[in-house]
C-alpha cells in the first residue's frame, strides 16, 4: 500500500470527523427505519410485558383499567394459587407427554415421507403428492373423526391425542423441499455406490444433513401440541389426562359465569355475591398467572433454537 494512502487510513482513525460521512439522506432514512422498528418491539412486547404485570397485579386493579404496564397493588397470591392447584400440575405433566411424544411421532412419520417424496427415482410421487395435498382443502369433518376413534375405541385415550393429525401436510411440503433442492442428489448418489441402501442413506445421510429443517419442524409441532385444546376436549372426558390448555380454559369459563351472573340483576343473597365476586377474581387473577406458566416454556426455549429455525424456514421454504 503507498505511503500517501495509508497515512490517509491512519489520519482517518486518529481523527474520525475527517471521514467519510454518509449522506444526510441515508441517515434519515436509517432513523426513520430504527424508529419504526422500535415502535414495532413496542407493539409486540407490550402484551407479553401486560399479562406478566397483570399476573402479579390485584384483580381488581386490573379489571378497573388502572394497570397500564408496571404491576399495579403487586402481590403473589395468583401465583400461590395456581402452586396449590393440583390440576395445574397434572395438566403440566400431561401437555409434556403430549408435546414430547407428540412431535417425535410427528418426526417419525413426516421426515421419512418427505424423504421418499423428494427422491428423483419414486415413480408416481406427482401423484402422491397431490393425494396427500387433497387433504389440506378436504376433510371427513368432526363427527366422522369422532366416530373413528370410537369405532377404534382410542376415545378418552391419549393415544387418540398422539394420533390425530400425525402428518401435517404443509410441514411435509416444507422438509421435501428442504431434501430435494438443499442436499444434492449427487450425495445420494454416492451413498448408493458405497453401498447404502434407502434406510441407511436416510439415517447416515440425509438426517445428519438436515438439522435446520427439523428444528422448523419441532417447533411447529411442539408449539402446534403444546396450545392445542380442541381436539383433547373433543377425545376427553377423564380430568387426570387433561392438557394444561383445558384447565385454562375452565378457568376462563369460571370468570365468564360469574361476572355474568354478577351483571345478568337476578336477585342474590349478600353471601352469594360475595361468593360469586371473589370467584371472579380469582378466576381473573388465575388466568393471567395460567397464560404465564404456560406460555413461558416455548418463550425460553425458542432463543436457542432460533438461528436453526431461520436457517431452515428460508431454507427450507415452498419454491415452484
Amino acid at each position: 500500500m503507498p505511503k500517501r494512502k495509508k497515512k490517509r487510513i491512519g489520519a482517518a482513525r486518529r481523527n474520525p470527523g475527517n471521514a467519510i460521512r454518509a449522506p444526510l439522506s441515508d441517515r434519515v432514512t436509517l432513523i426513520v427505519i430504527c424508529a419504526f422498528l422500535f415502535v414495532l418491539a413496542l407493539v409486540f412486547l407490550y402484551p407479553i410485558l401486560y399479562v406478566l404485570s397483570a399476573s402479579f397485579s390485584s384483580p381488581r386493579a386490573v379489571e378497573a383499567g388502572q394497570l397500564v404496564l408496571l404491576p399495579v397493588e403487586p402481590s403473589l397470591d395468583g401465583y400461590a394459587y395456581v402452586y396449590q392447584y393440583k390440576d395445574v400440575w397434572t395438566g403440566y405433566a400431561n401437555t409434556l407427554i403430549y408435546t414430547i411424544g407428540g412431535t417425535t411421532l410427528n418426526l417419525i412419520a413426516t421426515l421419512p415421507a418427505a424423504y421418499a417424496l423428494s427422491r428423483r427415482d419414486m415413480r408416481g410421487r406427482n401423484g402422491v403428492m397431490v393425494y396427500f395435498m387433497v387433504t389440506m382443502y378436504f376433510s371427513g369433518g368432526m363427527i366422522p373423526s369422532y366416530l373413528n376413534m370410537r369405532d377404534f375405541g382410542l376415545l378418552n385415550s391419549r393415544a387418540a391425542i398422539l394420533i390425530v393429525g400425525l402428518v401435517s401436510v404443509y410441514n411435509m411440503i416444507i422438509a421435501r423441499t428442504y431434501f430435494s433442492h438443499s442436499i444434492p442428489w449427487e450425495i445420494q448418489e454416492a451413498a448408493r455406490v458405497d453401498g447404502c441402501n434407502d434406510f441407511q442413506t436416510f439415517f447416515q445421510v440425509i438426517v445428519p444433513l438436515s438439522k435446520a429443517i427439523i428444528v422448523v419442524l419441532v417447533l411447529y409441532y411442539a408449539v402446534g401440541h403444546w396450545n392445542s385444546y380442541f381436539t383433547e376436549m373433543i377425545y376427553l372426558q377423564d380430568r387426570s389426562k387433561f392438557p394444561l390448555s383445558l384447565f385454562l380454559r375452565e378457568i376462563l369459563m369460571y370468570g365468564e359465569y360469574a361476572e355474568t351472573a354478577i351483571s345478568s340483576g337476578e336477585a342474590y343473597s349478600p353471601e352469594e355475591m360475595l361468593a360469586l365476586m371473589k370467584q371472579a377474581d380469582t378466576a381473573n387473577m388465575l388466568k393471567y398467572c395460567f397464560i404465564v406458566i404456560s406460555t413461558a416454556p416455548m418463550l425460553i426455549l425458542y432463543p436457542f433454537l432460533q438461528r436453526f429455525f431461520e436457517k431452515g424456514v428460508m431454507i427450507g421454504s415452498v419454491k415452484m
